[in-house]
């Protein structure tokens, strides 16, 4: 009696475990991963723990780490150990091209890909109430961004671009570029960032004399996406302020081994999951395109292969199986 009772249990158990087995979704293999993003207050932090989140269900442990920037961004993504993403300004690899001379950046930056590109991030440039446009930043003196952030990297390509050249550039991080030009130490300053930003709403009031000024100079508009600031984004700001645009992008580097297929699984639940994003991360996944056609960046390869797959469809649970319908159609 008491073998039969063991036997009982054990038919109970197996079928209880093929039962739970049957009604699992089949998730991804277990396996660490790393993405580099930005500033702890940061969007591209906060973009960070959202895809943490997401994957986690998955399998996937992804660790998100703080950073000083897009530059170092493309270091760590080639250097660091168990780091396969980062998140970078679409116009780093422009910057390494015509403005940055480490040769050995340059090397990097060329086996860079793209897995996705993410939202738009709007440049404001914020002066004194004489100016105009961004041609009056000549012979000015200007705040640049701290070095390495992504601010620095787009002003300084701006005005390589453009040919206009400031008096000075000041590299100097938002918050104290602001509190000098107040103060008239500066002249302007830049913020490459999605408004509505945060410093902008809550520091200036109409009496500080400061304004948006736009951003239309000619070779700028045909390197960068035009964009537009509406009116009233700042109580400062009565009218909408034409300026450009630069995307983030979801960026990895070109390694030939297991990192690839990671990076590929990776994606793919990142794409199939992306209304769940929408509606449960940052506000800024609302504007997310993941199939934008970013000009300058070529699509990983490995994140290529695992798009073109068809999606699996669910496994059917052990109440759904009709072993007669399933013989049936298999005759049929």
């Amino acid at each position: 009696m008491k073998k039969v009772l063991v036997r009982l249990v054990l038919i109970i158990a197996l079928i209880f475990m093929w039962g739970v087995a049957v009604n699992t979704p089949l998730q991804a293999q277990d396996f660490s991963m790393g993405i580099v993003t930005g500033g702890p207050t940061g969007t591209y932090y906060q973009f960070g723990l959202n895809l943490k989140q997401l994957v986690q269900t998955m399998g996937i442990d992804l660790k998100v780490a703080n950073s000083k920037g897009s530059v170092e961004n493309v270091y760590a993504v080639y250097k660091r150990p168990k780091t396969q993403l980062g998140i970078v300004q679409s116009d780093v690899l422009a910057f390494v091209a015509q403005v940055q001379t480490d040769p050995v950046l340059k090397r990097i930056a060329k086996k860079i890909k793209m897995v996705f590109p993410l939202y738009n991030e709007e440049i404001h440039l914020l002066g004194r109430g004489d100016m105009e446009g961004f041609d009056d930043l000549a012979g000015r003196k200007v705040a640049i961004g701290k070095e390495g952030s992504g601010t620095y990297l787009t002003t300084k390509l701006l005005f390589e671009v453009s040919e206009i050249r400031p008096a000075e550039m000041v590299p100097l991080g938002t918050e104290e570029a602001l509190v000098a030009l107040k103060a008239g130490q500066i002249d302007a300053m830049f913020y490459v960032a999605g408004f509505p930003v945060k410093l902008f709403s809550e520091n200036i009031v109409v009496e500080d004399g400061l304004k948006l000024i736009p951003i239309l100079h000619k070779s700028i508009i045909d390197f960068y996406p035009q964009a537009e600031i509406p009116a009233n984004t700042y109580d400062f700001q009565p009218n909408a302020v034409k300026t450009a645009a630069v995307k983030a992008v979801l960026v990895s580097f070109n390694f030939r081994n297991a990192n690839c297929e990671n990076v590929g699984q990776f994606a793919k639940h990142l794409a199939n999951n992306i209304e769940w994003l929408r509606a449960n991360g940052h506000s800024k996944w609302q504007s997310v395109e993941l199939y934008y056609p970013l000009k300058g960046w070529e699509q990983y390869d490995c994140v290529k292969k695992y798009l073109s797959e068809p999606v699996p469809p669910p496994k059917k649970s052990i109440k759904e199986l009709n072993p007669v319908l399933e013989a049936i159609k298999e005759m049929l």
